[in-house]
C-alpha cells in the first residue's frame, strides 16, 4: 500500500562517523566501545540533532547535515550528563541544551526531578547561561526564519515546560573581534522573556511552519494557534473548541522518545494531532481507545472544510498493549492516513470528505505500512511537502519517506472479485483507490493510461457507479486548479453526487459507524487585514465553505444544462449561437497546441457544428433568442459553469475563472481522446479503420464497444465529445453491427448520422442489393438528405436532384412575364416527348436569364433533368434494369 524510501540512518549516516572520531581521540584503529546515540531534535532546515557518550566520559553533541551528508561537533561535556532536548540557532553561534541532572548510566531514560535548561555560546567556545532550574522537563526550540537573516544580532528562543507554560527569550548578540558572536548582556537575558502560552494540558511545535498548537481546559477543550512571524513577533491566530473526555489531558509529560515535534501525554491516553497544508487546509485529529471493549473512535476535525467526522472502528480481539491503540496520523498529499498496525488503515480524503467511499478502508492483512517495528515506536515528523510524509522509527533511529503506492492501488483498480483482500475489492474500494490514484499520482505521466487500461480490461464488471463517468470526473478535478480548495464544493469531482438515490455500499464500511458534524466553530483572533499566508487562505477556505453549506446545491451539476442541451442537440446552428461556435475553436485549439504533433486517432479533423456547439455552452452563455419565431431562453440557458465560478469565487476574477474553464473543457476532449488512443494502440488500429469494405476484427468490436461507454457516460454527465468522435463511432458501428442492429441504433439515437459519415457510405460501398438497401434506409433517416443524393449515381438519388431542381427553379419563374424561345436549339432537344421537350426549353431558358444558373448547391442543368427523366421513364416500364 506504500513506497517507504530511507532518508537517513542513524547507524549508517552517524555512527560510522563517530566511531572514526572516537578512534581518531583514543588513537586506536577501530572503536569498539558504546556510544549510545541519542536523536534529540531536527530543525527546520533538516539538521538532525544528536548526542553520544564519548570514550573519554564525555557527552558530546553533533549535527547531521542532511544536504551535504556530513555530521558536525558542535559541543563537548567535561562530564556524562542527560540530555534530553536541543535545539541550535540558524547561525549556528548558540547551543540551548536541557539537562536531566543526577543522571548516571541507563538512568538517562527515566524521568528526572530536576531539569537544566543552559544556553551556550559555541562560535567561538566562550559563555554559559543557565536558563531555568525547575523539577519539571523542559523542551527548547530556536525559532528560524525563513528567509535570510539581514542580522545575526539577535536569536529567539522557546522553552516549553511540563508545568504548562511556553516562554520566549529574546536573545541579543554583539561581535568582538570582528568574527566573535557572544551574548551581548547575559545577566539581563532573564528579563527578555515573553510568555506566550500557560495552563496548558497538550502542546505542539510545528518546526516547519514555525506555528505552536496548544490545548487549553477551563469549561471545555480550547485548540490555540499561534504563528511566529520572521520578524520575531507572534499572534494567537485561530481558537477551535474541541468536544473531548473530561479526563483527556491531566497532565503534560513529554516523553524521551528520542525525537519529537509534538510533545504529547503518555500513550495510554489520548493522542492528538495537528496537521496542516500550504494551501490552506488544517486537520485535527485525535483518537481514544474504548475502555473494556476491542474499539478505537478516532476524530478528525476538516477546520477548512468547517466540520468533523468521528470514526468507531471494531478491532476485533483486544491487545493487551494499550500502546497499540495509539494510531499514527500520517499526512500525505491530500490525504491523512489512519494507522494502527494489524487492525486497519484508512486513508481519509480530506479534499472530498462527504462520502465514505471518496477515502480507502482496508483491514486486515491488507493494512500494511510496510514498516517492521510497532506503530508505537513511530513519530511522524510534520512536513508540507505534498506527495510524502517523513516518520522516524524510534527503535532503529531510521527516517522514512513514506508515499502511497501507486502499484497497489492499481491492483485494487483491477480486481474484480468480491471484498475480502487487497486482491478482492468492494465496488466503493475500487472507487477510493482510482480517486487516490488521480488525486495523490495522478501527475504522473503512465498513471492515467494505466487507468485507462483498466477500465478497458473490466469493461464487464458490476459496479454501482459508472467507472467510466467517474475517471472523467475525477481526472478533470484533478487537472483543475488544485491551488484552490474552494473548488472542491464547485466543481463536479464524482458522479456519485450526480445519482438520486446512492447506493449503500457505497455510503457504509462494513465494521466502521461514522458521524458528521457541521459547522466546528472556529474563531480566527487576528485581524482580516494581518492575516498572510497560509491563515488568509483558510479564513477565505472556512468563510466560503460556510457560505456554500447554506446554498442548497453549489456544487455545479449537468441537470443545469440539461434543458438547453437537448435542444441543441436537435435544432441546426442558427446565427445566434455564432459565439458559442467561437469560444468551442479557442478550447480545440488549446487542445491542439498541447499536441502540435499528429495523433493516431482521427479527431478534430472534421466540422462538427454540434459538438461544437456543446463545448461553446459549457463556457458561454446565448443571450438572445434562436430562431425568429422562437421565444426567449431563460435562465437554464446562460452560461452555467463560468457564471457559477464567477457567482460562488468571485475572488478568483472573472480573467482567471474564464481561462479555467476554457482549460477544463479542452482537458475534457484531450482526456477522451487519450482514452481512444489507448484503445487505438493497444489493438493496433490502422487509419483503414475508416473504409466500410473491409470486415471488422476483435480489435474494432472492442473499440466500438468502449466507445458506445464513453458515449453513455458523456451523454448521463451532459459533457460534449471531440469533433469527429461520432464519425468514427458510426463507421465502427456499421462494420461491427448488422445492418437492421446499426439502424435500430441510430433510431434510438445511440449512433448519429454525421455529414462526413453519410458522404463516405454513398461514395465507399457499392450499388448491390444490401448496400442499395442500407443507403435507402440512411438517407430516410436523415431530415434533409438532398446534397448526399448527389455523390451517389443511383437513378433515384438523381430523380431526387432532378425534382428538387426543377421546382427550385419554376419557383423563381414570373409567370406574368413569357417566355420567347429563341429558336436556337442549343441543347438539342428532340420532338419524341413535346412535354419533356418544353419542360427542358423553359429550364434553359431559365438558366440563361439568371444572373447565376449554379446559385443552388445541386449542379445541375437542363440536360441533366432531361436524362434523368428519360433514364427513369425506362426504368419503370421495365425496359432498362436499375
Amino acid at each position: 500500500m506504500f513506497k517507504l524510501q530511507p532518508t537517513f540512518d542513524l547507524r549508517r549516516d552517524v555512527e560510522a562517523d563517530i566511531r572514526r572520531k572516537e578512534a581518531a581521540v583514543c588513537r586506536v584503529k577501530d572503536y569498539s566501545g558504546a556510544v549510545d546515540i541519542l536523536i534529540l531534535n531536527i530543525e527546520r532546515d533538516g539538521a538532525i540533532l544528536y548526542s553520544w557518550k564519548g570514550s573519554t566520559g564525555t557527552t558530546r553533541v553533533g549535527k547531521y547535515d542532511s544536504s551535504n551528508k556530513q555530521n558536525k561537533l558542535l559541543y563537548t561535556f567535561d562530564k556524562l550528563v542527560c540530555v534530553s532536548s536541543c535545539s541550535l540557532n540558524k547561525e549556528e553561534t548558540l547551543l540551548a541544551v536541557s539537562l536531566a541532572q543526577n543522571c548516571h548510566g541507563d538512568e538517562h531514560l527515566k524521568p528526572m526531578s530536576k531539569c537544566l535548561t543552559l544556553l551556550i555560546e559555541i562560535h567561538p567556545i566562550n559563555n554559559t547561561k543557565v536558563l531555568k532550574a525547575v523539577d519539571c522537563r523542559v523542551k527548547v526550540q530556536f525559532l528560524h526564519p525563513e528567509g535570510e537573516r539581514r542580522s545575526v544580532h539577535e536569536s529567539h528562543l522557546l522553552l516549553l515546560t511540563e508545568d504548562g507554560y511556553v516562554d520566549q527569550y529574546h536573545v541579543l548578540l554583539t561581535r568582538l573581534e570582528g568574527y566573535k558572536v557572544v551574548l551581548a548582556d547575559p545577566e539581563r537575558l532573564s528579563k527578555t522573556a515573553e510568555r506566550v502560552a500557560e495552563d496548558f494540558c497538550w502542546v505542539q511545535w510545528d518546526v516547519r511552519t514555525q506555528r505552536l498548537h496548544f490545548l487549553t481546559r477551563a469549561d471545555k477543550f480550547l485548540l490555540r494557534c499561534v504563528q511566529f512571524y520572521d520578524n520575531h513577533n507572534w499572534e494567537t491566530v485561530l481558537e477551535l473548541p474541541l468536544e473531548l473526555p473530561t479526563d483527556a489531558f491531566r497532565t503534560v509529560t513529554f516523553v524521551n522518545l528520542g525525537f519529537d515535534h509534538h510533545y504529547v501525554e503518555k500513550p495510554e491516553r489520548v493522542k492528538m494531532e495537528v496537521l496542516t497544508k500550504p494551501l490552506g487546509s488544517m486537520c485535527v485529529c485525535y483518537s481514544r481507545p474504548v475502555c473494556g471493549k476491542p474499539e478505537l473512535i478516532y476524530s478528525v476535525v476538516f477546520v477548512h472544510k468547517d466540520c468533523s467526522k468521528t470514526f468507531r472502528v471494531t478491532l476485533g480481539q483486544p491487545t493487551r498493549d494499550a500502546a497499540q491503540l495509539q494510531p499514527l496520523f500520517i499526512p500525505i498529499g491530500f490525504y491523512v492516513v489512519v494507522f494502527l498496525r494489524a487492525h486497519f488503515l484508512h486513508c481519509l480524503n480530506i479534499r472530498q470528505q462527504e462520502l465514505l467511499c471518496h477515502s480507502l478502508f482496508l483491514s486486515g492483512d491488507a493494512a500494511d505500512l510496510g514498516l517492521s517495528s510497532k506503530s508505537g515506536s513511530f513519530t511522524v515528523l510534520h512536513a508540507e511537502e505534498e506527495s510524502s510524509a517523513a516518520v522516524l522509527d524510534l527503535a532503529s533511529g531510521t527516517v522514512h519517506r513514506v508515499q502511497l503506492s501507486p502499484a497497489c492501488l492499481l491492483q485494487m483498480l483491477r480486481s474484480n472479485s468480491p471484498p475480502g483482500s487487497v486482491s478482492n475489492m468492494a465496488a466503493a474500494q475500487r472507487l477510493a483507490a482510482l480517486h487516490c490514484l488521480l488525486l495523490y499520482s495522478g501527475t504522473a505521466a503512465n498513471v492515467e493510461l494505466e487507468i485507462i487500461e483498466c477500465l478497458c480490461d473490466n469493461v464487464n464488471v458490476p459496479n454501482s457507479y459508472d467507472q467510466i463517468q467517474e475517471f472523467i470526473l475525477a481526472s478533470l478535478y484533478r487537472k483543475s486548479d488544485q491551488r484552490t480548495l474552494i473548488l472542491d464544493k464547485l466543481l463536479p469531482c464524482s458522479s456519485v453526487f450526480d445519482m438520486k438515490e446512492v447506493p449503500a455500499c457505497l455510503m457504509e464500511i462494513p465494521g466502521v459507524l461514522c458521524n458528521t458534524r457541521l459547522h466546528t466553530e472556529s474563531a480566527f483572533k487576528g485581524k482580516a487585514a494581518r492575516l498572510q499566508g497560509f491563515w488568509a487562505e483558510l479564513q477565505w477556505n472556512t468563510e466560503r465553505t460556510t457560505y456554500l453549506d447554506a446554498e442548497p446545491d453549489p456544487r455545479y451539476r449537468s441537470s443545469h444544462v440539461r434543458a438547453y442541451w437537448s435542444k441543441l442537440m436537435t435544432e441546426k446552428p442558427s446565427s445566434d449561437t455564432t459565439h458559442l461556435l467561437e469560444d468551442a475553436k479557442k478550447v480545440l485549439a488549446a487542445v491542439d497546441a498541447w499536441h502540435p504533433d499528429g495523433k493516431p486517432v482521427p479527431l478534430f479533423q472534421e466540422e462538427d457544428p454540434q459538438q461544437r456547439l456543446l463545448i461553446g455552452l459549457v463556457r458561454k452563455r446565448n443571450p438572445t433568442t434562436i430562431g425568429s419565431n422562437r421565444a426567449p431562453m431563460h435562465d437554464e440557458t446562460v452560461e452555467k459553469l463560468r457564471e457559477h465560478l464567477n457567482t460562488h469565487l468571485p475572488r478568483l476574477g472573472k480573467k482567471k475563472i474564464d481561462t479555467l474553464v476554457i482549460k477544463y473543457v479542452a482537458k475534457l476532449l484531450e482526456l477522451i481522446r487519450n482514452m481512444l488512443e489507448s484503445l487505438w494502440l493497444k489493438h493496433k488500429l490502422d487509419p483503414h479503420v475508416l473504409r466500410f469494405s473491409r470486415p471488422a476484427g476483435a480489435g474494432e468490436r472492442a473499440v466500438f464497444h468502449f466507445m458506445l461507454r464513453i458515449l453513455e457516460a458523456t451523454r448521463g454527465l451532459c459533457l460534449p465529445l471531440p469533433p469527429g468522435y461520432h464519425t468514427l463511432l458510426a463507421t465502427l458501428a456499421l462494420r461491427c453491427l448488422p445492418p437492421h442492429t446499426f439502424l435500430q441504433y441510430v433510431d434510438q439515437r445511440f449512433l448519429r448520422l454525421t455529414e462526413p459519415f453519410v458522404s463516405r457510405l454513398m461514395t465507399d460501398l457499392d450499388n448491390g442489393a444490401a448496400n442499395e438497401k442500407l443507403k435507402f434506409s440512411v438517407l430516410k433517416r436523415i431530415p434533409e438528405a438532398k446534397p448526399f443524393y448527389q455523390m451517389w449515381e443511383h437513378p433515384v438519388t438523381s430523380a431526387c436532384v432532378s425534382r428538387d431542381y426543377v421546382r427550385n427553379v419554376l419557383g423563381r419563374h414570373d409567370r406574368s412575364k413569357e417566355l420567347a424561345f429563341s429558336g436556337n436549339d442549343k441543347a438539342g432537344f428532340g420532338t419524341e416527348f413535346l412535354p419533356l421537350t418544353y419542360l427542358a426549353k423553359v429550364l434553359c431558358e431559365m438558366e440563361e436569364r439568371a444572373p447565376n444558373p449554379f446559385e443552388e448547391r445541386e449542379k445541375v442543368d437542363a440536360t441533366f433533368v432531361e436524362e434523368t427523366a428519360l433514364k427513369q421513364t425506362l426504368i419503370l416500364l421495365g425496359f432498362e434494369g436499375k
